[in-house]
C-alpha cells in the first residue's frame, strides 16, 4: 500500500519525506485556504517537494470549467493529478481528462456504484470516503472491499485510495481490504508507528543495559 499525506502544510511532507513515508499528497480547498501563502506558491512548492502524485482540486462545477482550470493546474509539474467531484460535469471532465493522458483522482466517492462510474469514465483514482461514511452510520471500510471487488472482477486499472482516514485502525482495515493507497493526515500518520508496549520494551532494554554497564558510560 501505498501512503499519501492529505495536507497543504509544507512542513509536515518534509517531516513526513524525511521519515520516508510520503508516496504522494492529496490537497483540497479547505487545506490550502489554512495556509498563510498563496495556494498558487503552496501548490507549486509541494509539486516540487514531492516526486509522486500531487492531487490539486478544480473548484469549477461545470465540466467545461474543470478541464480548463485542469490545464492550468498541470503546469505545477508533470506529476499533478487533478481532483474532480463525483458528480455527472465531473465525470465528463474525467473522460476528457484521461484522454488527453492527464491523471485523475475522483473525490467524495460514498459507493461502490460511484467508484464503478469513475473507473468507466477512466479515473486514475477514486477516493471513498471511509471516516464520513462511518459519521453517517455506515460501514465506511464495506465500500473499500465492494469496490475491490468490482475492480478485479472487471479488471480496472482504476486504484482505490481509501479518504477520509480517522485513525490507524482505518489504516489497518483499508490496507486489508485491498485499497492501493490510504491518503492520511499526518498526525494519523505519525500515530501509525506508535504502541505502548514499544515503549516499554525500550525502557526496559535501556535499564536493564544501564543496571549492566551503567558504571562504565
Amino acid at each position: 500500500m501505498r501512503f499519501f499525506i492529505d495536507t497543504a502544510s509544507r512542513d509536515e511532507i518534509r517531516t513526513a519525506q524525511d521519515m520516508g513515508l510520503v508516496d504522494g499528497v492529496t490537497t483540497n480547498p479547505s487545506l490550502m485556504a489554512r495556509e498563510a501563502a498563496p495556494w498558487q506558491e503552496v501548490a507549486a512548492e509541494i509539486c516540487s517537494l514531492v516526486p509522486g502524485p500531487v492531487s490539486l482540486e478544480v473548484l469549477a462545477l461545470d465540466t467545461e470549467g474543470m478541464v480548463n482550470e485542469a490545464r492550468d493546474l498541470v503546469r505545477f509539474g508533470p506529476n499533478v493529478v487533478i481532483k474532480v467531484p463525483m458528480t455527472a460535469d465531473g465525470l465528463k471532465a474525467v473522460r476528457i481528462l484521461h484522454s488527453m493522458h492527464i491523471d485523475t483522482n475522483v473525490t467524495l466517492v460514498f459507493s461502490a456504484t460511484q467508484a464503478l462510474l469513475a473507473a468507466k469514465a477512466g479515473a486514475t483514482y477514486d477516493s471513498p470516503f471511509v471516516g464520513r461514511l462511518d459519521d453517517a452510520g455506515h460501514n465506511g471500510m464495506e465500500i473499500i472491499h465492494e469496490i475491490r471487488t468490482i475492480f478485479d472482477t472487471y479488471a480496472f486499472s482504476t486504484q482505490i485510495l481509501a479518504a477520509s482516514i480517522r485513525s490507524p485502525l482505518h489504516v489497518r482495515d483499508a490496507a486489508l481490504a485491498g485499497a492501493h493507497v490510504a491518503t492520511i493526515p499526518f498526525a494519523i500518520l505519525t500515530r501509525l508507528m506508535r504502541h505502548p508496549l514499544t515503549d516499554v520494551g525500550i525502557e526496559l532494554f535501556l535499564r536493564d543495559w544501564k543496571a549492566r554497564h551503567g558504571a562504565d558510560t
